[in-house]
């Protein structure tokens, strides 16, 4: 731990405007330019200036109940001082400007009863010491009216600062959940359709070498293919859309021995829509492949009103209720994301629908 002198005397937000502030304090000693002191006078100086210096300090790191305890210090210093040296002035203006470390309304009674009391303690000397009550009423006030809406506007300003930190961890977090999810989906039917052919690949590899020699190279170029997919979620780009999807899907359905039934109308599909729809197909298929033990898989999308839908069905072995795991949770969020709706049934298999608003923008 770094000794107290060694650590900042002020705020890093507070620049080094305040030891400027510091330059008032001559006026306090403008008196004895033309009055020599007493011994008894500098050692009142000298204990003056070793508590006033630290609360000077200490006000700018303190808030509430503390903060007002400088300025009660600071005002009775003042209040001491008043019969002895017209420079008292400059404590009650520093005494105003320590209002700062308290909320409004409260700060501006504060500075009210700071003016108050610097009044009537002229007001006990006779004669009335306008060289005070002047600087008093102008300076005063003006600096801890200032004083205190610059507080409140870096308050402000470093609650609005932490609240975009909050919004960029935030955006942080979403933007590695949509990666995960992404790389689940990619990972997950690339993976299932690498093995289906490499299984397929060793069945016909004694049989039919050459026909073997082709799902080798389909499992090289599907590896490759993966790869560069990897690389696009992770910079949220897709090269390939659903159209390309659609028969990366029918392959891995053709490769499985899966019957493969689409009806697809024509239409052009807005980019966020078309992403959503890609993923959804390719983690359906990969659930089918993988999971379902089916046989058949149908496809149907079509436009009703204002929504795009489509629909994934297989013949599997799929029944009751679903939990959602990984492929289906994310499935779920990014079609929410976009204002569409997904609806699973497992009924003699598993039946996926996707409601999609037409209209929306990527």
């Amino acid at each position: 731990m770094r000794a107290w002198w060694r650590r900042p005397w002020l705020p890093a937000s507070m620049g080094k405007s305040p030891y400027l502030w510091l330059v008032s304090l001559c006026f306090f000693f403008w008196k004895y330019a033309y009055v020599r002191p007493t011994a008894l006078e500098l050692l009142a100086l000298a204990a003056s200036l070793i508590l006033f210096m630290p609360l000077y300090f200490y006000s700018h790191w303190v808030r509430g109940a503390r903060s007002l305890l400088c300025v009660l210090l600071t005002t009775l210093l003042a209040v001491l001082w008043t019969p002895h040296n017209m420079g008292a002035s400059s404590l009650y203006i520093f005494a105003c400007a320590m209002c700062a470390g308290l909320a409004a309304p409260r700060a501006y009674v504060v500075v009210g009863a700071v003016i108050v009391v610097a009044t009537l303690a002229s007001l006990s000397s006779a004669p009335v010491p306008l060289s005070l009550l002047i600087p008093v009423w102008v300076v005063g006030i003006s600096v801890g009216v200032t004083a205190i809406l610059e507080s409140s506007l870096r308050r402000s300003r470093e609650s609005l600062l932490r609240k975009q930190e909050e919004v960029e961890h935030m955006a942080r977090i979403a933007e590695r959940e949509r990666i995960s999810r992404d790389l689940h989906d990619l990972l997950g039917h690339t993976l299932s359709l690498i093995s289906i052919k490499a299984e397929l690949a060793g069945k016909l590899l004694a049989r039919d070498p050459a026909a073997s020699q082709r799902e080798i190279q389909d499992i090289e170029a599907t590896a490759r293919r993966a790869l560069a997919e990897v690389r696009a979620a992770v910079t949220g780009f897709r090269q390939a859309g659903f159209a390309q999807e659609l028969a990366n899907a029918a392959a891995a359905l053709a490769a499985a021995r899966i019957e493969f039934v689409p009806e697809i109308a024509q239409l052009a599909l807005p980019p966020a829509v078309e992403n959503v729809m890609s993923l959804a197909l390719r983690e359906a298929v990969t659930n089918i492949v993988r999971h379902a033990g089916a046989t058949r898989c149908e496809l149907a999308l079509q436009v009703e009103g204002s929504l795009i839908v489509f629909r994934i069905r297989d013949n599997g072995a799929a029944q009751g209720e679903l939990s959602d795991g990984n492929g289906l949770r994310g499935m779920r969020e990014r079609v929410a994301a976009i204002g569409g709706h997904l609806a699973v049934r497992a009924e003699q298999g598993l039946a996926l629908e996707l409601r999609l608003p037409l209209g929306v923008v990527a």
